[in-house]
């Protein structure tokens, strides 16, 4: 499988010292069957992210039952297997330095990190009874540990990068952008889980203070580029193409916000004194559903922008999966206001969003084996 950039329309660079070339004022990702780049890109560990959150979406889920669990444990172990075979890959082609002075991939150097914390969490929540509960714990400790340093770096690397080497034009943002910025969010939501697992006293205060700064961290930064996003959107002609599917991320990033409120609340108990815990609670309550409801907005708006794509084509590329990770979120957002609440509407919504992401996971999953198959049987023919 590979990713490739878009082609791109140039600008004067920039005038200093230091500066390099300057990017495109359109994104413009091609489909995945172009030849441009010849090696695999970051973007493809969404896929793993996908296929994670489907797994760890149906542990969170108000209404449940015992197949489910067992059928989101074989997801959760194709989703291991996949991170390990992408993972050697993407390590063995060399190609980092590339994709981070690439405009187009450098965002998606962000998908990496939320991969691993996504198979660390589950994991913990459904690889107990393969590998062992204690084993379990430990493997998820690793991935959240290096996931957590991978995507901090990815932040302040690629913020920089974009900021002091590439120039844009005023209609270059997508929702890419919002990939560098959405991993710590992942972290804090996945690291309220090792809370309770923590030593007692400093330790597992300064995991779970550590988690609630990451939730800030990524909140604002996602909301500052959720902005620039929309003022591109309503400024400039309206994306097409393989763009269309990353409108989806804006929805991922904020419902990723609620879902980590809610499980740093549940967790907040065992490490913070009786009021700062109420107030974790409140905060994960109000908070939650007022960023739920202006998740609700999103997904209206992408929905709308992709019926409005598939009129006339949607061609296949790595940006499909940025359909699945994003659901998935709404599903855990919606699921922790279920359990928090107990309102009927929001289990019953969490279920119907969860039937949505399993089928549109079944199709992307399909539409991406059918690739990986023909870009093997290419090389096989040119070989």
């Amino acid at each position: 499988m590979t990713s490739h950039p878009s082609d791109t329309r140039s600008l004067p660079p920039r005038s200093g010292p230091g500066t390099r070339h300057a990017t495109h004022a359109r994104p413009r990702l091609p489909a995945a069957g172009g030849t441009r780049r010849p090696h695999l890109g970051p973007s493809w560990f969404a896929a793993v992210m996908g296929t994670g959150i489907v797994a760890n979406a149906a542990v969170t889920l108000p209404r449940s039952s015992p197949w489910l669990r067992d059928a989101a444990r074989v997801v959760w172990a194709g989703a291991a297997v996949l991170l390990v075979v992408l993972a050697v890959r993407y390590l063995g082609q060399r190609a980092l330095r590339v994709h981070v002075t690439d405009p187009v991939l450098a965002p998606f150097l962000g998908a990496p990190p939320m991969a691993l914390l996504t198979v660390g969490s589950g994991t913990l929540l459904l690889g107990g009874p393969v590998v062992g509960a204690r084993t379990a714990l430990t493997v998820d400790w690793v991935l959240w540990s290096l996931g957590t340093a991978l995507g901090l770096a990815a932040a302040c690397a690629v913020l920089f990068v974009m900021v002091t080497r590439h120039r844009f034009g005023p209609d270059a943002a997508f929702g890419g952008w919002l990939m560098p910025v959405v991993p710590p969010l992942v972290s804090a939501a996945t690291g309220a889980l090792l809370v309770p697992h923590t030593p007692a006293g400093q330790p597992r205060l300064a995991l779970l203070l550590g988690c609630y700064a990451m939730l800030g961290l990524g909140l604002v930064a996602v909301l500052l580029v959720l902005a620039m996003v929309f003022s591109r959107l309503v400024h400039h002609d309206a994306p097409t193409g393989a763009v269309v599917p990353t409108v989806w991320i804006g929805l991922g990033a904020v419902d990723q916000a609620v879902t980590a409120m809610g499980t740093l609340a549940a967790a907040a108990p065992s490490a913070l004194s009786g009021p700062y815990a109420r107030g974790a609670a409140a905060f994960a309550l109000l908070g939650g559903v007022g960023l739920w409801g202006f998740a609700m907005l999103w997904l209206v708006l992408a929905t709308s922008l992709t019926v409005r794509q598939l009129r006339s084509g949607l061609p296949f590329a790595p940006t499909w999966w940025s359909f699945i990770f994003p659901l998935g979120a709404c599903v855990t957002g919606t699921s922790v206001l279920a359990a928090r609440t107990g309102s009927q509407p929001l289990v019953w919504t969490a279920v119907v969003l969860y039937l949505l992401l399993a089928a549109a996971w079944a199709v992307v999953a399909w539409r991406s084996l059918r690739h990986a198959a023909g870009h093997a049987g290419r090389r096989e023919a040119r070989t």
